[in-house]
């Protein structure tokens, strides 16, 4: 671990300054990545900038439209246990208990979570060419072992994965993401907050320099999918491991026809993974296996496999049918017995 220097931000304008003018430096709260990546020599940071003690980071509570609020420094233990989450945004619930460990999502925020890097083996190898660690060095996952790796959205620079469960379900909600820098504040929709590689893969998400992550909202809107949902993660073994293949889920249903539906996906590509023509296709639909296979094959174009990962392809349309048929069943994925209905 490098040599490096710390500062407890006393303000939110505090941290924002100490960033602008110190590119090297970094935001650290639970640290539940960023020092394991800082032990690895991954991450350099010349300037640790602590934020908890930041008051206004660490609340929940209704906004006016009738959506809710997240503060950054909310850890995912308590997005997982609030009951107006529960009640409101239950796919939310049930994507942070497919993710880590109880004592993991204790330490672990909701701001944090949004900003973790990659999961690809050789962004954890210093020893390993990585376009996203070193830019212009290679990408040692194509052609390398790429089994985890993305099956869409990937680009020849870059063919890592995001890790989160929150932000697949995050995704399929419409969050937003609001963030303040030195030039104000702004909401960034949550479909734009994090990138694809393209020719840039070292930049995961469209913070500018000096922007920090302040809440998550979730809209009024979303909470009418309260009803019909799950959370589908599928993985080497039931717990404490990253999705091969995940699916957020959620459909409004009018009658025996699917009036609205939500639909993302995770372990397939270096962000959360939504198309709106996919839950379009729904729209008007007798909730069966033939709709859910024309939404799959929506959500999936385009998928380019490598190697060892060609599975996914087949394995993602099937757990997205899964995911659907379980939502119009309303019956979500279970929390405690993960085998799958």
């Amino acid at each position: 671990m490098n040599r490096f220097s710390y500062h407890r931000a006393e303000s939110l304008a505090d941290a924002v300054a100490r960033l602008q003018t110190n590119p090297a430096a970094a935001i650290i709260a639970g640290g539940t990545n960023l020092v394991d990546l800082m032990k690895y020599e991954v991450e350099r940071p010349e300037e640790l900038i602590d934020v908890t003690r930041l008051d206004e980071l660490q609340t929940m509570s209704w906004i006016e439209d009738g959506g809710l609020r997240i503060g950054a420094l909310v850890p995912n233990s308590d997005v997982a246990y609030d009951e107006r989450i529960a009640e409101h945004y239950p796919l939310l619930t049930h994507a942070v208990l497919a993710g880590a460990t109880p004592q993991l999502r204790n330490a672990a925020t909701t701001g944090g979570n949004l900003n973790q890097r990659t999961r690809c083996y050789y962004f954890n190898d210093v020893s390993t060419p990585c376009n996203k660690r070193e830019p212009g060095s290679g990408c040692s996952a194509i052609g390398g072992v790429n089994r985890i790796h993305a099956i869409l959205g990937a680009s020849s620079h870059c063919i890592a994965t995001h890790p989160s469960d929150m932000c697949v379900a995050l995704a399929a909600l419409d969050a937003a993401v609001e963030v303040v820098g030195p030039e104000g504040a702004r909401s960034i929709p949550f479909g734009d907050y994090h990138r694809l590689p393209e020719d840039q893969p070292q930049r995961d998400n469209t913070l500018r320099q000096g922007e920090i992550v302040v809440a998550v909202t979730l809209p009024r809107e979303a909470s009418d999918f309260a009803g019909n949902y799950t959370y589908l993660k599928l993985r080497d073994r039931l717990s404490y491991a990253f999705a091969l293949v995940s699916v957020a889920a959620a459909l409004q249903l009018d009658g025996e026809r699917i009036a609205a539906a939500r639909l993302a996906l995770g372990g397939v590509a270096h962000k959360p993974w939504r198309r709106t023509e996919a839950e379009e296709a729904l729209v008007g639909m007798v909730p069966d296996e033939t709709a859910f296979m024309s939404a799959a094959d929506f959500l999936i174009a385009g998928a380019e496999p490598h190697e060892h990962n060609a599975f996914k392809v087949e394995l993602a349309r099937r757990a997205i049918v899964c995911a659907l048929s379980q939502a119009a069943s309303g019956t979500a994925q279970s929390l405690t017995d993960k085998r799958i209905a």
